[in-house]
C-alpha cells in the first residue's frame, strides 16, 4: 500500500507483543514512546538512541517512525505558574527527537485521564472480547463509587434511574472491576489511579471550562509549534476519547469545529492532527470522511478503529471493517489526500497509520493482556483487512484518475 504507511504501536521491552511478531504482521513502522520517563521530563538524545538501538538489534525491518505520545504535563493544561518550565522541557524533547530522525509526534490535551472505558473485556457474540464505554455504568461509578459532588446534575433522570438499577445488582467484585476499568486510562502503563488520586485530579479542574482549556492549548501551541517547525517535527493532536465531557471535565478536541480551531490557532504545517476514527466516531454528528476532505492537509498520523454505537451515548469497539464508522469512505478520503499530496510533489504523501486497538481473540483469549486493546491477533486481523481495503481503493482511484484524464483529453 503506497498511500498509507503501515505502522504498529509497540509498548517497549515489557510489551508481550514482540518486534518479531510485529514484522510478521506486515508493519514496517513502529509507533512508540519512552513511557518510563515521567511526564514533563526531557527525553534525552541518549535515551532515544538507546531505544532505537534496541529496536535495530531485534529487527532489520522495523523503524521507530512516530512518537505516541510526548505527553503534556498537567500544569500546561491547567495554565499554572510553572507551565513555562514544562513547555521548555517539551521543546527540548522535540529537538532531541528530531536529532534522532523521529519527526512525527502525537499528543493529547485530555484533562486528568487519557481514553476512558467502563469495560476492558466486553464479550461479543462471536466470543471475542472488546473495549466498551457504557454511559450508564460511568454514571453508576460517578454517583455511587466516586460520589462526586453535584454528579447527579450531570445525568438525565432516565440515566440516573438506569444507573441505580445497574449499580445495585453489581457484586463487590464487579464494582472493583468497574472502578479499575475507568481509572486505568493512563497511557503506556499498568498503573491505575486510586479514588483519592482521581478526586485530586478532578479538584484541580473544578474551575476549568472549555474556553479556558482552549486558551491553555492555544498558549501551548504558540510556544511549541515554532520550535517544532524549526526542527522539522510534525505535531499531531489526538481527539478526546470519548468525544464528549465526562465527570464534567471539558472536552475541546471532539468535533470538526474543535479541530479547525486548533489548526488555525497557529498557522503552521507543523501544527496538525492525529485523525482517529475510533475517538471521533462515537459522535454521530462527526462526518469523518468529510473531515479528511476538509482538513486532510493537516493530518499527519492516522488511527483506524471502528465503533458500534449503542443507546445513551454508549459504544463498543467493533471489527475494523464493521460498526458505524464508514471505513470505506474514510479510506477513500485518505487515499485521495495522499494522491493529492503526491501530485503536488510533497514528500509526506504516505500517511503513517496503525490499526487502533483490536479484539482479544483466538489464542490471545488465554493470555493475560497487559495493555487492553493491544493484544496481537485482533490488531493483526485489523491490519490485514485495512491493508486489503487500502490496496483496492488505491487501484480504483488511480485507474479512475487515468480514465478521467483520457476523457478530458
Amino acid at each position: 500500500m503506497k498511500s498509507l504507511h503501515q505502522c504498529w504501536r509497540w509498548y517497549g521491552p515489557n510489551d508481550p507483543v514482540k518486534l518479531s511478531d510485529i514484522q510478521q504482521a506486515g508493519a514496517t513502522g513502529l509507533v512508540h514512546a519512552l513511557h518510563h520517563i515521567p511526564v514533563g521530563e526531557v527525553w534525552s538524545v541518549e535515551e532515544i538512541r538507546q531505544r532505537q538501538q534496541l529496536i535495530q538489534s531485534q529487527s532489520k525491518i522495523l523503524a521507530w517512525e512516530v512518537v505516541e505520545s510526548v505527553n503534556v504535563h498537567e500544569s500546561i493544561k491547567l495554565g499554572l505558574a510553572d507551565r513555562d518550565h514544562y513547555i521548555v522541557q517539551y521543546q527540548q524533547t522535540l529537538r532531541n527527537l528530531s536529532a534522532c530522525g523521529i519527526t512525527t509526534a502525537c499528543y493529547n490535551f485530555m484533562p486528568a485521564l487519557d481514553w476512558t472505558r467502563t469495560a476492558l473485556d466486553y464479550t461479543l457474540a462471536n466470543g471475542a472480547k472488546a473495549l466498551r464505554f457504557d454511559w450508564v455504568a460511568l454514571a453508576a461509578f460517578d454517583l455511587y463509587i466516586l460520589k462526586r459532588p453535584n454528579a447527579m446534575y450531570t445525568y438525565s433522570h432516565q440515566v440516573r434511574s438506569l444507573a441505580d438499577e445497574y449499580f445495585f445488582q453489581l457484586s463487590e467484585r464487579e464494582k472493583e472491576i468497574l472502578q479499575h476499568s475507568i481509572l486505568a486510562g493512563l497511557p503506556g502503563t499498568t498503573d491505575v489511579l486510586s479514588l483519592e488520586e482521581f478526586e485530586a485530579h478532578l479538584d484541580r479542574y473544578k474551575e476549568m471550562d472549555a474556553e479556558r482549556l482552549k486558551e491553555n492549548l492555544r498558549y501551548f501551541l504558540q510556544q511549541v509549534i515554532p520550535v517544532a517547525e524549526a526542527c522539522g517535527i510534525k505535531m499531531c493532536i489526538h481527539p478526546d476519547d470519548p468525544p464528549y465531557p465526562i465527570f464534567d471535565l471539558p472536552r475541546i478536541v471532539s468535533t470538526e469545529e474543535d479541530l479547525t480551531f486548533i489548526v488555525n490557532a497557529v498557522d503552521s504545517p507543523a501544527n496538525g492532527i492525529t485523525f482517529c476514527t475510533g475517538s471521533l466516531g462515537p459522535n454521530a454528528a462527526n462526518d469523518l470522511a468529510g473531515i479528511v476532505e476538509r482538513l486532510g492537509y493537516r493530518i499527519h498520523f492516522v488511527h483506524l478503529r471502528n465503533i458500534q454505537r449503542q443507546e445513551e451515548d454508549s459504544f463498543y469497539e467493533a471489527e475494523h471493517l464493521g460498526g458505524d464508522v464508514d471505513m470505506l469512505g474514510v479510506m477513500q478520503a485518505l487515499v485521495r489526500e495522499s494522491i493529492k499530496r503526491k501530485k503536488a510533489g510533497s514528500s509526506d504523501y504516505q500517511l503513517p497509520f496503525r490499526p487502533d486497538h483490536g479484539h482479544q481473540m483466538l489464542d490471545d483469549l488465554q493470555k493475560d493482556i497487559i495493555f487492553p486493546g493491544y493484544s496481537a491477533i485482533g490488531r493483526l486481523k485489523g491490519l490485514a483487512e485495512l491493508r486489503g481495503m487500502g490496496m483496492a481503493v488505491e487501484q480504483y482511484e488511480w485507474q479512475k484518475m487515468t480514465v478521467d484524464s483520457e476523457v478530458a483529453d
